[in-house]
């Protein structure tokens, strides 16, 4: 039997830390091991008591939770779950946290509220234990894309690009979306995350990236230059057809593999509206979503990409699509934007129509 995984909670709210030990106490793969009410505490104590895990506050004394983060990023990575206020401005932090390097995020409640996303908790922990961070180095070695557009056309014919990734993906997908030309193929993605963070999630990267970055709406149109996050909570995204024009299709179904949005309904999705027209990427997450589908991309004549283990936070989903067949190309990170657009290309050049 594995031994309980050891977590340290910080957080300025004498009541929040509470409340948060109450709820991780329940469980038992998890022993809090302490609780800090601010980072220069927190930062003896993970010393001390040597945490696999460490919850995180934003606003702190002393030091807020994101110079506390990038200290713990640079010296001592170890994984991260944020615990963020439920408003724009806490969510918008939380997913620059996520980029820096933090693994999970929960969403707290303004005064007043409930806490319904606490009873996810325990699984953000177990999750967050089984990441690897790496050590914060600065900015990507990787060139950015050449600014001149991919002559892409506008309908079917076009290629289209679908991504599914959790744990450890926001900070994979900045790294791929911020080397795109403005007029890239479309993209869409799923990204397991709460539907607190979602706008916030396409707001920045729409902010750090050439093309225009939008949370998918249902029958929108899927045009080149464009990126499409799926909304988080009670939908999937899949990819439609209407004739020669594609579509964003929200769908209101269960959760698969114990997520809604499911990378695998959006690989499956674009097996069937598309063909070997797509290219289906699965990125860093814990556990097997996108792998079934993804497998049915490459049966459809998509090509396939999984990230690869030393590059991924968490291994799980790529490699559950290797094992299965899935995945025609298994590379590090910063060769994925440059693989996919070389395939885009070649793609555009072959002017048959989708299957």
């Amino acid at each position: 039997m594995c031994p309980p995984i050891r977590v340290l909670i910080v957080d300025d709210s004498i009541t929040s830390r509470m409340i948060l030990r109450s709820a991780l106490t329940r469980d038992p793969r998890l022993i809090v091991v302490g609780s800090a009410s601010d980072p220069t505490t927190a930062r003896d104590m993970i010393l001390q008591l040597k945490p696999d895990v460490l919850t995180l506050d934003i606003e702190m004394p002393r030091m807020n939770g994101l110079q506390f983060l990038d200290k713990i990023m640079r010296l001592r990575p170890m994984p991260v779950v944020m615990v963020s206020a439920y408003t724009q401005h806490g969510a918008d932090i939380t997913i620059q946290a996520l980029q820096m390097g933090a693994v999970e995020c929960l969403a707290k409640p303004i005064a007043g509220e409930g806490w319904p996303e606490l009873a996810h908790l325990p699984d953000l922990i177990v999750r967050a234990a089984a990441a690897r961070p790496v050590r914060a180095i600065g900015s990507s070695a990787v060139a950015p894309a050449p600014s001149s557009p991919l002559n892409m056309p506008t309908d079917a014919h076009q290629p289209l690009i679908v991504i599914g990734s959790s744990t450890g993906g926001i900070e994979a997908l900045t790294e791929i979306l911020q080397h795109l030309p403005a007029l890239c193929p479309p993209i869409l993605i799923t990204q397991h995350i709460a539907s607190a963070f979602t706008a916030s999630l396409a707001r920045r990267l729409d902010q750090q990236s050439a093309p225009c970055v939008r949370v998918a709406v249902d029958q929108m149109p899927i045009e080149s230059g464009h990126i499409y996050i799926a909304p988080g909570g009670e939908v999937h995204l899949e990819v439609a057809r209407r004739g020669n024009v594609r579509f964003c299709a929200l769908v209101a179904a269960p959760a698969e593999c114990g997520h809604r949005p499911s990378a695998d309904r959006l690989f499956r999705s674009a097996a069937s509206a598309c063909g070997r027209f797509a290219i289906g990427i699965i990125l860093t997450g814990m556990g097997d979503d996108g792998a079934r589908g993804l497998l049915d991309m490459r049966r459809s004549g998509a090509r396939t990409i999984a990230q690869d283990r030393a590059s991924s936070v968490v291994y799980g989903m790529p490699k559950s699509a290797i094992e299965r067949g899935a995945v025609e190309f298994e590379l590090p990170l910063s060769r994925i934007a440059p693989t996919f657009l070389t395939l885009a290309r070649d793609l555009t050049e072959d002017n048959a129509p989708c299957v």
